[in-house]
């Protein structure tokens, strides 16, 4: 039964593999991949001089660093709030009406961005036009769009997660609880005293899988809301968005794969930096 996922990963994770190799040339489609002329770690050292290295791996660490943080926050608080609902309809509701932005398309998500923040038509820029106030330029506000960013995540991922920690919360013994309510144990002691701790091996697990993550940005996320925006680059530009144009803007097969290969090798070297550090402090709930 497992094999179709072994071929799978076999295809599209371990053959395409040498295809790093083109971090390392100067790429010509014409002599192919390793007929190119080696130079080295040169697209490195040019991403390094002008500083887009810098620039795109600060943001992307900051923006995954944020997302992994209060998605895991956020789940975990609808999580146990779903769990505490008592009306069988009513849970069901919710948990689909919070579950439903995770099947959005983030191409509508960037459409409604746009009507909301618009500075011609704009549903925000209408209001404080109609009380008299002056129009805001969003997309020439940098500092504003971090937020955004951050919101719109927020409300896609929060219910994808959401159903993890709740499957959690289902599997706790219903003996603890009664032997909680035996000792007085009110609602929020059980959360607190409960729930909680036997949630933190299911949140140091989806941290750690997260943290793998940490360098690969949310492409369609930020992209269909930026766009080809240059004035937000400083604040909104992550390494996905860079090696996009770098393909597709400037063809440099090169310098996009150089920044790939950094952001892979990165993500393994902290995934396992901090399994070791868990495993050690608490084995039982390290990756392996």
């Amino acid at each position: 039964m497992i094999s179709p996922v072994i071929i799978y990963f076999i295809i599209f994770s371990y053959i395409p593999m040498p295809g790093a190799y083109i971090a390392f040339v100067d790429y010509n489609i014409g002599k192919g991949i390793f007929g190119s002329n080696f130079v080295g770690l040169k697209n490195f050292e040019f991403l390094v001089k002008t500083g887009d290295l810098w620039r795109i791996t600060k943001n992307t660490l900051l923006y995954n660093l944020a997302f992994l943080a209060l998605t895991n926050i956020s789940q975990v608080a609808f999580a146990i709030m779903i769990s505490e609902i008592k009306s069988r309809w009513f849970k069901k509701l919710s948990q689909s009406i919070i579950l439903l932005p995770h099947f959005i398309s983030m191409v509508i998500v960037g459409f409604f961005a746009y009507n909301f923040f618009n500075f011609n038509h704009g549903f925000i820029n209408t209001i404080l036009t109609n009380f008299g106030l002056a129009k805001h330029d969003f997309y020439s506000d940098q500092g504003i769009w971090k937020y955004i960013i951050v919101f719109f995540k927020l409300w896609a991922s929060t219910g994808y997660g959401m159903i993890i920690y709740l499957a959690a919360i289902t599997g706790i013994s219903s003996e603890i609880y009664e032997a909680a309510e035996l000792d007085g144990a009110t609602a929020w002691q059980k959360i607190r005293c409960i729930v909680v701790p036997l949630l933190k091996p299911t949140f140091i697990l989806l941290f750690l899988f997260g943290l793998g993550g940490i360098l690969k940005g949310s492409f369609d996320l930020f992209y269909n809301l930026i766009g080809n925006n240059s004035v937000l680059y400083k604040q909104t530009d992550i390494i996905d968005t860079f090696v996009f144009r770098s393909l597709v803007g400037q063809f440099n097969f090169s310098q996009g794969a150089a920044v790939g290969f950094y952001q892979s090798l990165f993500g393994l070297i902290l995934v396992l930096t901090v399994n070791a550090i868990v495993k050690k402090i608490e084995p039982d709930s390290a990756l392996f």
